[in-house]
């Protein structure tokens, strides 16, 4: 049975190695692995600070979870779609209402982003090290960036990674031929029209990569590649058009109403606010709620590095060899395409009343500027690749000769004909490269010099910016635990029903689960924007509905004004941080 029949020696069966990723590679996974273990810790340490905003879309979030409604726009306005108020509503149903059961989708959400700007700044033909870079400036964490990542108040942590997606499945599109995959033009519709609905801030990239699909393939557009990308867009778009269709609303109206169309700010301040303040905001370079003199350097650099990443890809464009759909083409259009967005995200931002208004807060409509880092720093990187690969060729190059046992100054000569020099002898040999070649090789060295100084700017300041954060969560979470406090004490005292300010009353009624309900009150005691109106004729039906300040606050101090023993005045409560004031019977 046997017979004619070989053993194999063992040694023929040989093992597989098993791959091992690239250094880069696994660098970029450990910086994307830190910088969300940062963000995880600062939720578990309530920072950044929460507010009523974010509990409203909490409250949303509840309502979905409860079966009680399904909102469509963000409460109390006709624009700002309630996506993170469904991502949350499970984790909402399984846990109860919290902060970070409300943030934990969010967090994913960054994570996303992390991955697709990796794999996009890949995609556009950066090495390893550039993706490396790219991740490491994004995961840095300063007030303004971490605020519009990680807070669910609606908009801003699924812009980025949205528009990462859009970005990745159009070079996808642009590179394919012609029998390209429908499900890739529906996932390209769908993510626009989801983007129309939730908030509108990212239509500068929907309309430039949008336009660059068009100019290159405008043949399967007009085709049915064209009704599947259409159809997934309003499907994507369709709680917005349905609602107002409902209703009769005008989103469009409502979303240039809330730029500040109704209180115009001066020119001069819509700049200032735009162009100064905005980027470095936007980039993650100022400490918290502020913004240092030496820290404005980001907005002189921005403009100056938009136009030159913008000429660079235009360049590449003209210049690319091959067809329309050669990778360095397409690499080319859709940087050019993302720092388009990025100019018309800033430009309708600088002429905003908000910009010239509220500067500092009013800075997060400039969150989806980190989709363009990947095109924004490829010139950086273009001039700083050459001068640390010559640095490392030559280390690289005296570590051979240091182990080598051949005479040294032969293997010297060769290094330096190696290097394009032409010589044999180094220590004897006088260049004869012609001038104009030397000058371009020290310009090219200036610039390389230079473009490291940036690089280790941008990551120097965001890096300092990020340590004050780390300073100011202990203050954070102090507050967070006295809200805490304040929340426990109004359980144990039975209240029900209170009224206090804006940023008193949805926080309350999101903490407690609804189980106190707020109506919004002005400094003067008037009535101020209640965002869900049943609160307040609950509120108001309750002849014991008590008052919440903040300790010191202008309201406080005008409810102070009504303690005393006799009946109908106030008796107060205090609690760290805060005044309960309840009504003497």
């Amino acid at each position: 049975m046997t017979a004619g029949v070989r053993e194999e020696p063992r040694e023929a069966v040989r093992p597989r190695t098993p791959r091992r990723l690239p250094l880069p590679t696994v660098l970029a996974l450990l910086v994307g692995f830190a910088a969300v273990g940062y963000r995880l810790a600062l939720l578990f340490a309530d920072v950044p600070p929460t507010n009523s905003d974010e509990a409203t879309m909490g409250l949303a979030a509840l309502h979905i979870a409860r079966g009680d409604g399904f909102p469509v726009w963000f409460y109390g306005q006709a624009y700002m779609g309630t996506l993170e108020a469904y991502l949350a509503a499970p984790l909402v149903a399984l846990a109860g209402p919290s902060v970070l059961v409300l943030r934990l989708p969010t967090l994913a959400l960054y994570a996303l982003f992390l991955l697709l700007s990796w794999r996009l700044t890949r995609r556009l033909g950066g090495d390893r090290w550039y993706a490396l870079l790219v991740v490491a400036v994004l995961a840095l964490g300063a007030d303004r960036v971490v605020k519009n990542q990680l807070i669910a108040g609606g908009g801003y942590p699924e812009l980025n990674p949205a528009g990462a997606a859009l970005a990745l499945l159009t070079v996808g599109l642009c590179v394919a031929g012609p029998g390209a995959r429908l499900p890739r033009w529906a996932a390209w519709g769908l993510i626009a029209g989801v983007l129309l609905w939730v908030d509108p801030l990212i239509l500068p990239y929907v309309l430039t990569l949008g336009a660059l699909l068009v100019a290159w393939r405008w043949r399967e557009l007009a085709g049915r590649a064209g009704v599947v990308l259409a159809g997934a867009l309003l499907l994507g778009a369709a709680p917005m058009i349905v609602d107002s269709i409902r209703h009769g609303r005008n989103p469009v109206a409502a979303v240039l109403a809330a730029g500040g169309t109704g209180a115009p700010a001066d020119w001069a301040d819509r700049l200032h606010g735009g162009l100064v303040l905005g980027p470095p905001l936007a980039m993650g370079f100022c400490s918290p709620g502020r913004c240092a003199t030496w820290q404005l350097w980001w907005a002189v650099a921005f403009p100056v590095l938009l136009t030159l990443a913008a000429l660079t890809a235009w360049h590449t464009l003209r210049r690319a060899s091959g067809g329309p759909r050669s990778a360095e083409r397409v690499s080319a259009g859709v940087r050019l395409a993302l720092l388009g967005g990025a100019a018309g995200v800033l430009a309708a931002y600088a002429v905003s009343n908000a910009a010239g208004r509220t500067p500092i807060e009013s800075s997060r409509y400039l969150s989806c500027l980190a989709v363009a880092v990947p095109a924004l720093l490829w010139p950086l990187w273009q001039a700083a690749r050459p001068l640390a690969a010559r640095r490392l060729t030559w280390r690289r190059r005296f570590a051979e000769v240091a182990a080598s046992d051949r005479p040294a100054e032969r293997q010297l000569a060769e290094v330096a004909a190696s290097e394009g020099g032409g010589y044999r002898y180094l220590p004897e040999v006088e260049s004869i490269k012609a001038i104009g070649e030397r000058v371009a090789e020290a310009r090219a060295r200036v610039a390389g010099v230079g473009a490291l100084a940036v690089l280790a700017g941008v990551l120097g300041t965001g890096a300092a910016a990020t340590v004050e954060v780390i300073r100011a969560a202990p203050a954070v979470h102090a507050e967070a635990d006295r809200h805490r406090s304040l929340v426990d004490t109004l359980g144990a005292l039975g209240v029900r029903h209170v009224r206090g300010g804006y940023w008193t009353c949805n926080r309350l009624a999101y903490a407690t689960g609804e189980n106190v309900l707020c109506a919004v009150v002005e400094d003067d005691l008037r009535p101020g924007f209640d965002r869900l109106p049943a609160y307040r004729r609950e509120v108001a039906a309750d002849p014991d509905a008590a008052w919440v300040a903040p300790a010191g606050s202008p309201l406080a101090a005008r409810l102070d004004a009504r303690l005393g023993p006799e009946a109908g005045a106030l008796d107060v409560v205090a609690v760290a941080g805060w005044r309960i004031y309840l009504p003497r019977r």
